[in-house]
């Protein structure tokens, strides 16, 4: 045998740069623990040529970076916001039916006061014209004082006196009069006391008005002239013999 034919027999070798070389076999073990010793690895670190699953190195050209299957404001946010708006309206009217109905019940209870007082009143006029004749005494006024401040700490507030400006609003009068010492409509006379409860006048006070009548003009003040002495006068006195 030749050595061309010992050549072709053995097959070929290894080695030479015009035969193909076999693809390398990379074999990665993942497992996370251990199969010999039984511990937790460490997690290996991937090459930068190969990007991890599900993360993408950047948007190629042309391609968009929006996600068209995420919408701006979802339908549920919608229904949020609705609800919350819905949640704001509904609490508003009730606080203003609160407020409505704290303020029908103050006034319930102050026209149940003022119509229970108002009652009174005609016991008052009484108790003021005993003490005016001196009849309010003893044992008799210290339960009449009681009775009238309790009054009053309850809202009662009496009105109308001697000197007071005339108001219509408050006053009724009666009796009508002029006169030059006052300025204007002037009560001078109260026949019978007002009084309010609150803001609610529960009776107007009687009374008699002066309004201002002008008086009689002082008559103007004569003028007299100055008497000069001798000496501003540029005269001089003369003496016995010179007369």
């Amino acid at each position: 045998m030749t050595h061309a034919n010992r050549e072709n027999s053995e097959g070929p070798r290894h080695g030479t740069g015009d035969e193909p070389e076999e693809p390398r076999v990379v074999v990665r073990d993942r497992r996370k623990i251990d199969p010999v010793t039984g511990e937790l690895r460490q997690q290996p670190v991937l090459d930068e040529e190969e990007p991890a699953a599900g993360k993408h190195a950047g948007p190629s050209l042309g391609e968009s970076i929006v996600d068209e299957s995420v919408e701006p404001v979802s339908d549920l946010e919608k229904q949020l916001e609705e609800r919350t708006a819905d949640l704001q309206r509904l609490q508003a009217e009730y606080t203003n039916y609160r407020r409505r109905v704290d303020r029908d019940r103050e006034q319930v209870v102050n026209g149940a006061k003022a119509g229970v007082v108002g009652d009174l009143l005609p016991l008052l006029d009484d108790l003021e014209r005993a003490e005016q004749h001196g009849d309010l005494t003893g044992a008799f006024k210290a339960v009449a004082d009681k009775l009238v401040a309790s009054l009053q700490r309850a809202g009662l507030e009496p009105f109308g006196a001697e000197g007071e400006p005339f108001d219509p609003s408050v006053h009724e009068a009666v009796q009508h009069s002029t006169s030059s010492e006052v300025d204007g409509p002037t009560v001078t006379l109260v026949m019978r006391r007002g009084y309010r409860f609150g803001d609610r006048v529960l009776r107007a006070a009687l009374v008699g008005v002066t309004d201002h009548e002008p008086g009689e003009a002082p008559p103007p003040a004569a003028e007299v002239e100055p008497e000069l002495d001798a000496t501003q006068s540029g005269e001089l006195p003369l003496d016995e013999n010179s007369r």
